[in-house]
């Protein structure tokens, strides 16, 4: 092991500067790209302050470390190609050019690594909408860009074709038939291009599309599970995986749905941090830098909580009460409403015994 390698970070927000400590912990020097002089990765990384397009910004980058991770998808395919070596961004554009568009994304996860989705249709143009059975329930997504909930429409009746139009007017889109299902769950996987380390399934509460709370292990079967971490690997097998993927799926009494992948460290898994021997953190560390990964083992039932903008008080009060708690602050200047602020983990309770900020 070189410890003496620098690591450069595409994108210095929470997940960036999670990733730097880790990497920092384990010896590492740490470069950080980002467009803010104030971004939370910036207070633990040297940070070179300039937009993720900038090509001569990821050139110095490039230039300056041995290997480049990125901790998020909205990065420039195009222009990392222009300027990283052979070998220097295991994680490579590949995976970079599926996830962030979703017909790509939807044609690798049904076609290639072969896994259950939802029933899609590729929409477009305002055509493609017509004669929908509207007994049933959709989402139309644009297939690039959008998060959190943006860039979306529903569509359960007529009086919803107005809006659909007007967003396939502005950009090509995926309609998705809504599935029932009992829960959202995820599983985070992590690769070095030859074996792979599965987490736990996690189960995902969301309010309005963000995050709220996490709890490990999903409440699900065993022969789910099974299932869910089975997709997960098989997924990371197909990309030739390296570092730290989240698969988001949908749970059912006997089925598991793949919705969406981000090629990344996720929210979803924080908990690792406390609740785990390793964190997802430290594997993607390891999986980037072809190292090999130890098998996961959960130290403890564990619950994680986002902390918003607007709960930070009750964050700040819920630790008074509960000091064997952990709260994570990722140092963001200004609590703005719906921003991620920061997370909680309580380890050993019971899922429900802890509400929700």
């Amino acid at each position: 092991m070189n410890s003496n390698k620098t690591i450069g970070i595409i994108g210095g927000g929470q997940l960036g500067q999670m990733i730097a400590i880790s990497a920092i912990y384990m010896g590492y020097k740490i470069i950080t790209l980002d467009p803010s002089a104030d971004c939370p990765a910036g207070g633990v990384s040297e940070l070179i302050v300039a937009p993720y397009d900038d090509v001569a910004a990821l050139k110095e980058l490039a230039e300056r470390c041995d290997i480049l991770t990125y901790e998020f998808e909205n990065v420039d395919a195009d222009g990392l190609d222009a300027v990283v070596k052979k070998g220097q961004l295991p994680q490579g554009t590949d995976l970079l050019r599926i996830s962030q568009n979703r017909i790509f994304e939807k044609d690798f996860l049904a076609n290639k690594a072969k896994v259950t989705v939802a029933p899609y249709k590729v929409v477009k143009s305002a055509d493609d909408l017509e004669g929908l059975d509207l007994s049933k329930k959709y989402v139309l997504k644009t297939a690039t860009g959008g998060y959190d909930g943006h860039g979306q429409v529903a569509i359960a009746s007529n009086a919803d074709l107005a809006a659909a139009r007007e967003l396939v007017a502005s950009a090509d889109c995926v309609l998705e038939e809504l599935v029932a299902f009992d829960l959202e769950v995820s599983v985070i996987v992590s690769g070095n291009q030859k074996d792979f380390t599965v987490f736990p399934v996690q189960e995902n509460v969301h309010h309005n599309n963000i995050l709220s709370k996490t709890i490990v292990p999903a409440r699900i079967s065993e022969e789910l599970a099974k299932k869910a971490k089975a997709m997960a690997l098989e997924i990371a097998r197909q990309l030739n995986l390296a570092g730290t993927l989240c698969v988001e799926m949908f749970a059912s009494q006997d089925e598991i749905i793949v919705n969406e992948i981000a090629p990344r460290p996720h929210n979803s898994g924080h908990y690792s941090i406390e609740a785990c021997d390793f964190s997802q953190f430290d594997t993607h560390i390891l999986g980037v830098l072809g190292l090999p990964l130890p098998a996961i083992t959960l130290h403890a039932p564990a619950i994680m909580l986002n902390v918003l903008g607007q709960h930070m008080e009750k964050a700040q009060a819920y630790i008074q009460e509960n000091p064997s708690a952990h709260l994570h602050l990722y140092g963001k200047l200004e609590a703005k409403h719906n921003r991620k602020m920061g997370h909680v983990t309580v380890l050993a309770v019971e899922a429900d015994e802890v509400e929700e900020f």
